[in-house]
Parts: C-alpha cells; structure tokens; sequence
C-alpha cells in the first residue's frame, strides 16, 4: 500500500485548525525536551515543554498547549517527523 492510498483512507481526526497549523513550528521547537540524551537524573523535561509553549504562543490556551505538547512527544516517540 502506498503512502498516498494509506492517507486516503484515514479519517482526520485533529479538530482544531489553529493546533493543527502550528504543530510543525511546535515539534521544531519542542524536540530537544524530549531528547533522552537530555534527561535530568532519568526524567524528562516535559515541564519545561510547557513553559516553553507558553513563552512561545501565548495565545493558546493550557489545553491546547498540552494537547500540542502531548502529540509531539507520541512522534518523536515514534521515531519520524511531523509531516508539514
């Protein structure tokens, strides 16, 4: 099956259009927080993702900064890159 016939049949399932549209930008800069060569004693910084979502896009809410910052983890968990 090919990439293109794969995404065809897949429902789109993200519903809010302004998440959506900057989650590439998000991913970029998010990436180093979840980075294992980074960890602090064994654990993550995924508390300084948050802050740093807030710093950078203000405008979001702590829902949609949490939903972003959720998401970026699950792909850079994957192994790939967000697809733009």
């Amino acid at each position: 099956m090919t990439e293109e016939s794969s995404q065809e049949g897949r429902r789109e399932r993200r519903s809010d259009p302004q998440v959506r549209q900057i989650f590439v930008d998000a991913y970029d800069l998010l990436e180093p927080f979840f980075d294992p060569a980074n960890n602090w004693a064994g654990h993550g910084h995924e508390h300084l993702a948050l802050r740093a979502m807030h710093e950078r896009f203000p405008a979001l809410s702590p829902d949609q900064v949490f939903t972003i910052v959720t998401a970026a983890k699950r792909v850079f968990a994957s192994g790939q890159r967000p697809i733009p």
